[in-house]
């Protein structure tokens, strides 16, 4: 890669950063310097019922405690409405986005009625794919819901996005010991995805792909429950035309029960622990970062 490598921290702050997010932020942090490269912190604010402003102050403070150093202006996801609605404009030239107008209830009821012997399926974090009936809607139906102000979302569908892409989509992915290996996505396993929020003119999926392109991000490096994401992603850079970056799914810090870690659990959040009389070096023995954790891009 000619480019100067650009690595990203990405928190929400709808809760406490805990030893996973410690683990991530300590990996992109330390492949940054050992590539010579960029390190960016971004602050994924969406959530707009959720994200609380004494949340992200927790996490300059918990990052700076850790040792970690950001380029700054620090990029907010609230703050860049106009280039995700910029995005979805482009998206809606290129493939069919359609406007979603069913409660949870509704959800619900579609997928309890259906009339067949096979399950309805599910997409790689458990959650039902989305029912046909809005993709499937005449425009004069669409128009006569939209004329009467009821609320919507913005879906992909699916499979015309998938019609107007190669037929092998695929990421390159740097596994634990530094090998370089190709991905064959997937986005079908995810049905017809949330672009647009009812309260946020993008979604988890779209931002974090427009983001990492404006901000010239070359290496994603995430949890391992985020794998799966990917192929969506992949996806959408493919239809806006972005350049993909390198990705590295790093292992999981869970907990006793070998459960992911939660915001919820507030004895492994960095505050309570910083409280508690650790430092630094104890969250690093915590998580277990160490030299391995940097072997993925030692040789890259």
């Amino acid at each position: 890669m000619t480019r100067q490598p650009v690595f990203r921290f990405a928190p929400s702050p709808n809760g406490l950063l805990h030893l996973g997010h410690a683990l991530s932020a300590l990996i992109n942090f330390h492949a940054a310097k050992l590539l010579g490269g960029r390190f960016l912190l971004r602050i994924e604010d969406i959530d707009v019922t959720r994200s609380r402003p004494e949340f992200e102050e927790a996490i300059y403070e918990d990052l700076h405690w850790l040792g970690l150093d950001w380029e700054t202006p620090v990029r907010r996801q609230s703050e860049h409405r106009t280039t995700y609605a910029a995005a979805l404009e482009t998206l809606k030239q290129t493939v069919r986005l359609y406007p979603a107008f069913l409660s949870r209830k509704e959800i619900r009821a579609a997928i309890e009625g259906q009339n067949t012997e096979q399950p309805w399926p599910n997409d790689p974090d458990g959650a039902p794919h989305y029912p046909p009936m809005d993709r499937l809607r005449s425009q004069d139906d669409i128009k006569t819901r939209l004329s009467a102000g009821e609320a919507f979302a913005l879906r992909l569908d699916m499979q015309a996005a998938l019609a107007s892409c190669p037929s092998s989509l695929n990421w390159r992915e740097l596994s634990d010991t530094g090998q370089e290996q190709f991905i064959t996505a997937s986005p079908a396993d995810w049905g017809d995805v949330l672009l647009a929020r009812k309260d946020f003119p993008a979604s988890y999926h779209l931002s974090v792909v427009v983001d990492d392109a404006e901000q010239g991000v070359t290496h994603v490096v995430r949890g391992h429950d985020l794998y799966h994401a990917t192929s969506v992603h992949r996806l959408l850079q493919t239809v806006l035309g972005y350049e993909p970056p390198v990705y590295h799914h790093h292992r999981l810090v869970l907990d006793g029960d070998g459960r992911k870690l939660s915001k919820s659990l507030a004895s492994t959040s960095l505050d309570s622990l910083r409280r508690d009389g650790k430092t630094p070096d104890d969250i690093r023995k915590m998580v277990g970062f160490s030299e391995p954790d940097l072997r993925a891009f030692q040789q890259y």
